[in-house]
């Protein structure tokens, strides 16, 4: 099987994205719970089981957007640009919430 020149072979462009599903949409929908339960107006308990709720419609469309987007990298990036700013915002606003 000759080497393509142009990119990865198909098969690892596939793996890479169920990866980036399976993984990355987890460590997305992780994420954003944690962000989203600093914002939602109620008690701690409260505010962490409505962000868990709404964080697996998260990870539904995250394994939706990293096979719908036009290549393996746009789809890691899709997944660790938000994912990293949402995990720096919570430990700003972690940090920010303790010092009060």
């Amino acid at each position: 099987m000759p080497l393509s020149l142009t990119g990865p072979s198909p098969r690892l462009a596939l793996i890479s994205r169920i990866v980036a599903a399976v993984i990355g949409g987890y460590a997305l929908a992780s994420v954003f719970s944690i962000f989203l339960s600093y914002l939602l107006p109620s008690e701690l308990p409260e505010a962490v089981l409505g962000a868990t709720l709404i964080s697996f419609a998260i990870y539904t469309v995250a394994i939706i957007w990293v096979f719908a987007a036009a290549s393996a990298a746009r789809a890691w990036l899709g997944l660790l640009i938000p994912a990293t700013l949402m995990g720096l915002l919570s430990c700003v606003m972690r940090f920010a919430g303790s010092a009060a």
